[in-house]
């Protein structure tokens, strides 16, 4: 298997783990958290980190977006000082009006479209990121997100485990011939196989995952990571994970994942639905620093008497007869 070139990271079985530290919505629709969490990876010595892109009246029914959903007051704040800052309508006036009313009448649809970035606030961390020197690319749940991101000429792009089954959509991010990472959560190998089909081994990174939110211990089965790299031999396997600990990335890395993701936040008790599968910045300080170790922890696939050993075999050892 050949090494995928993202941006100019190559990654492969035997490189460093290219480690994606996920703000997906923990931004909590607000630009200037989203740079903190971005300033937090790249310090902690992450290679990327990954947002989420959706069109909401496509990938919601009008049903799902009605559905009444109560939302922390300060995320209805920023979406006011952001409508202002950049311009455009992120509620529509009807919307504005039932809030001015009453601001806890709120709705399912209200929280997706505050938590959803446009055009102008991709432009600024796009540029942000250039900045720090880190990557960043995003999750399209949808063709027209895939054509926004496109105006931005992602150095990848990740399939969400809820996309996975989307087969138009799998076609068509294909299409665009960038690199793909694809989250297998919710998916059993027939299912994996299907998609494997559809977007090709060549250029693929498949990560293992497990979709709850957090995941139990009992339920990482990171056994599978070996079994995923003998049976897809030509694409790539990582570990995509949802769990409260900072180490089973590091187990991954040592069963062989060359690609890791974990969401990042600045307090796992923030409001909203991914903080508590979060990772927050000790927990990445850990993570990272364990990873850069972990070669030396793995060593050689050799077994020899080490330089070390010799004099304490000389002191302990009081007989040597195995091979007389």
């Amino acid at each position: 298997m050949k090494a995928v070139k993202i941006g100019k990271r190559e990654i492969g079985y035997n490189l460093p783990p290219f480690v994606i530290a996920e703000i997906g919505i923990n931004h909590n629709g607000s630009v200037e958290l989203a740079k903190k969490l971005i300033d937090a990876a790249f310090e902690a010595g992450c290679d990327a980190v990954k947002f989420q892109k959706r069109s909401i009246d496509i990938v919601y029914t009008k049903k799902e977006l009605a559905r009444p959903r109560p939302i922390d007051q300060t995320l209805i704040t920023t979406a006011r000082l952001r409508q202002k800052k950049y311009g455009y309508n992120i509620l529509d006036k009807k919307a504005w009006a039932r809030l001015n009313k009453d601001p806890e009448d709120t709705t399912n649809g209200d929280l997706k479209r505050i938590l959803e970035f446009g055009a102008p606030e991709y432009k600024e961390i796009d540029a942000y990121c250039k900045e720090k020197g880190i990557l960043w690319f995003a999750s399209p749940w949808d063709e027209k997100s895939v054509d926004f991101l496109e105006k931005f000429k992602p150095v990848a792009y990740k399939v969400a485990s809820a996309s996975n089954t989307d087969k138009e959509l799998l076609k068509y991010i294909k299409s665009k011939k960038r690199p793909i990472i694809v989250s297998t959560g919710m998916s059993d190998d027939k299912m994996i196989d299907k998609i494997v089909e559809i977007l090709g081994e060549n250029g693929l990174i498949i990560l293992h995952c497990i979709s709850t939110y957090p995941a139990k211990d009992d339920e990482l089965h990171l056994a599978n990571i070996p079994r995923l790299i003998k049976k897809y031999p030509k694409a790539l396997i990582g570990y995509s994970g949802h769990e409260v600990g900072a180490y089973p990335p590091l187990v991954a890395a040592a069963l062989g994942a060359c690609v890791l993701e974990r969401h990042i936040t600045l307090d796992r008790a923030m409001w909203g639905s991914d903080h508590a599968a979060s990772l927050e910045v000790s927990g990445w300080q850990r993570l990272m620093n364990e990873l850069r170790v972990l070669p030396k922890y793995l060593g050689k696939e050799v077994k020899e008497i080490l330089e070390s050993e010799k004099p304490i075999a000389a002191k302990l050892r009081r007989k040597n007869t195995l091979f007389s």
